[in-house]
């Protein structure tokens, strides 16, 4: 996931390429800095959310998102909790340091998030080929009680091999067909797991799945690292004469049923690259007619760029393919907060929610930071957070 970028980064004191990058854009976010809500009014709409978590469906229109038993609208305002200050992955330490996890929840709660995007590493909840970890799903179950007590639903994205020392010598040796069979029975064990829980949002097949050319045999699963991590993955190394669109449907399609056979309610997405933000001509593959028609809503991840932001709504609204549009990952990354904030408004009345991020740290302790740690970086993820925060008061004086 492209949060790598900063993640990487902001755990070390030293300046980076891609500090250098953000400086541009630094200025203009401090400047844009306004008068902050009160955290109360921003937490209060957890506190609404919390007595309404139910099953979230698509409209009838496949506009937005609805709550099943009252049919109330239901709006995305979400953050990605990917990992911690230091980097870790939340199945590294959500054993021994619960108690963190717990007040990571409320203080997502607090800024005003109705929901939050787990990554779930398969080599952490498969033992074997055959066998899932039971003491991870287990783990999984109090994370969802956690998130129903905290009014905030979950996105779980699975089949993460972020880390890969965490993924096991006999995943990467497989064939394609047995590799999907692993990944079939990590969903199918995680949607035991998760059917019902009224604190579940959606199943996300894989972090940014690619595939490989029509022309070219590739040899490694994983497609590139970034700061010690992998978060871009193939689903086969070879078409094998199949098209792009065969292969993707087999896929996605294997994967829905093993999920389905436990869990025939909870929304299923997969959350994409997207190329018409790189080549405007790109058409969605995962999102084709022919390929994403057991998918409930799109979901892409966009980083728009400073100066750019109308071209970043054209490239969104590629997406508009009849179903809800979910932008599951953004962050002033290579724009500043106003520019974001105009991507986001312009894409309000037919995006149906919206996904940031959060690492850990509040408000004030990035505003405490002080010397080598009070970098360019800190600053703009302190300034996100305020926006965030504002923007769900905003969003909640509106209603």
């Amino acid at each position: 996931m492209h949060s790598r970028k900063i993640a990487a980064s902001m755990r070390r004191p030293r300046v980076s390429r891609v500090w250098l990058g953000l400086v541009a854009t630094g200025a203009m976010v401090l400047a844009s800095c306004t008068a902050n809500h009160e955290l109360g009014r921003a937490g209060s709409q957890s506190g609404q959310e919390r007595k309404r978590l139910g099953l979230i469906r698509p409209s009838a229109d496949g506009t937005h998102f609805v709550h099943v038993d009252s049919g109330a609208r239901f709006t995305v305002w979400g953050v990605n909790y990917d990992h911690d200050p230091d980097g870790r992955l939340l199945e590294d330490y959500w054993h021994d340091e619960w108690a963190t996890v717990v007040e990571d929840f409320e203080e997502m709660a607090a800024l005003g998030a109705n929901a939050v995007r787990i990554h779930l590493q398969l080599g952490k909840f498969m033992k074997s080929p055959e066998q899932p970890n039971t003491a991870e799903l287990e783990q999984l179950g109090r994370l969802l009680d956690l998130a129903r007590r905290t009014g905030l639903y979950l996105n779980l994205t699975g089949l993460a091999c972020y880390h890969k020392q965490d993924v096991p010598p006999w995943y990467d040796a497989m064939s394609e067909a047995d590799r999907w069979a692993v990944q079939a029975r990590f969903w199918a064990a995680v949607a035991k797991t998760c059917a019902g829980h009224p604190a579940m949002f959606c199943y996300d097949l894989m972090n940014e799945p690619i595939l490989p050319g029509d022309d070219k045999k590739e040899t490694d699963w994983l497609a590139g690292e970034f700061g010690g991590k992998h978060f871009v993955q193939r689903i086969t190394l070879d078409l094998a004469g199949r098209t792009r669109h065969e292969v993707a449907r087999a896929w996605i399609d294997t994967l829905v049923s093993a999920i389905r056979k436990h869990d025939p309610h909870t929304m299923i997405t997969v959350g994409v690259i997207p190329w018409a933000h790189v080549w405007p001509q790109a058409k969605p593959l995962f999102y084709a007619p022919e390929v994403g028609v057991n998918l409930d809503f799109a979901c892409v991840h966009f980083y728009p760029k400073s100066g750019q932001v109308e071209k970043a709504l054209a490239a969104l609204a590629v997406y508009r393919v009849g179903k809800p549009l979910v932008v599951e990952e953004m962050f002033a990354l290579e724009c500043g907060i106003e520019e974001l904030d105009a991507f986001i408004e312009g894409s309000r009345d037919w995006v149906a929610g919206y996904f940031g991020f959060y690492w850990g740290r509040t408000i004030e302790e990035y505003a405490a930071l002080t010397g080598e740690q009070r970098t360019i970086g800190a600053a703009i993820t302190q300034r996100w957070l305020e926006y965030f925060r504002d923007k769900a008061a905003q969003w909640l004086r509106e209603k």
